[in-house]
């Protein structure tokens, strides 16, 4: 029988780990799946054992396991894989199949640009937006951060659209808003590039009211957690993933 493990990152901050547990139970009835269960990486219960267990006690012989994240990095390529070779130790009768982070995709790029609307603020001609990244030192996530920033800036004609990051990787959010002072760019929008609450949207919140002037309107907008482009683009990594499961052998 078939089963749906889905993997959320994990926060210290309990509203984190609902949002993360809402929008997932939110996008489970979109999928035609009877056993479905949800774990963290870490930071939060279950773990991802746990949620392999559940899956096996409830008769799964197939689980397809879904990475929640945005973009793919140490967790995707290496975490969660090791995760999974444990699995197939405890239970080596499970076909096991994983699946990929959202990566680039039409519909984040749209749901990007629906968190500058939502703000209500006339956008000025010459606005720019600020995209920022958790960080890694996977080369690949800024690479494809900076792929996403350039097909927003394109399709939504936004006069300049860059990234920095967090940790990880440069440049740091830090160094990001000592240039915007000296950006000729008044109005700017800064858009958190995570899926939900925690510590890392609180610090931006607050180095964003410090930083701010008189003279430059910074718009701090939502992350990305709820948006339905965002449901759809999970929608789709998990039917792809069954889809494979039902025309080739278990990929791990």
């Amino acid at each position: 029988m078939q089963a749906v493990l889905y993997v959320g990152h994990g926060s210290r901050i309990k509203a984190g780990v609902e949002e993360a547990i809402q929008f997932i139970k939110s996008s489970q009835a979109m999928i035609d799946v009877s056993i479905q269960e949800i774990c963290f990486l870490e930071l939060a219960a279950p773990s991802v054992d746990e949620g392999i267990t559940k899956c096996v006690e409830r008769g799964a012989t197939k689980i397809a396991v879904v990475p929640i994240l945005l973009l793919t990095a140490a967790h995707a390529n290496e975490d969660i894989p090791f995760e999974i070779e444990v699995g197939k130790v405890m239970y080596p009768d499970i076909e096991f199949t994983y699946g990929k982070a959202f990566g680039i995709h039409p519909k984040i790029v749209d749901s990007l640009y629906d968190r500058v609307v939502e703000q209500q603020v006339t956008i000025a001609e010459d606005a720019q937006v600020l995209i920022v990244g958790r960080g890694s030192s996977d080369p690949a996530v800024k690479h494809d951060l900076n792929e996403i920033a350039l097909l927003l800036a394109d399709k939504y004609s936004f006069n300049k659209v860059t990234v920095c990051f967090l940790y990880g990787a440069e440049p740091h959010f830090d160094e990001a808003l000592l240039q915007l002072q000296q950006a000729p760019q008044k109005q700017v929008f800064i858009i958190p590039y995570l899926l939900f609450t925690g510590i890392l949207m609180n610090g931006i919140e607050k180095k964003i009211v410090k930083q701010s002037t008189s003279c430059q309107q910074l718009i701090l907008c939502e992350n990305l957690g709820y948006h339905k482009y965002v449901q759809d683009v999970l929608v789709e990594r998990v039917n792809e993933l069954l889809e494979i499961n039902q025309i080739s052998q278990p990929i791990l």
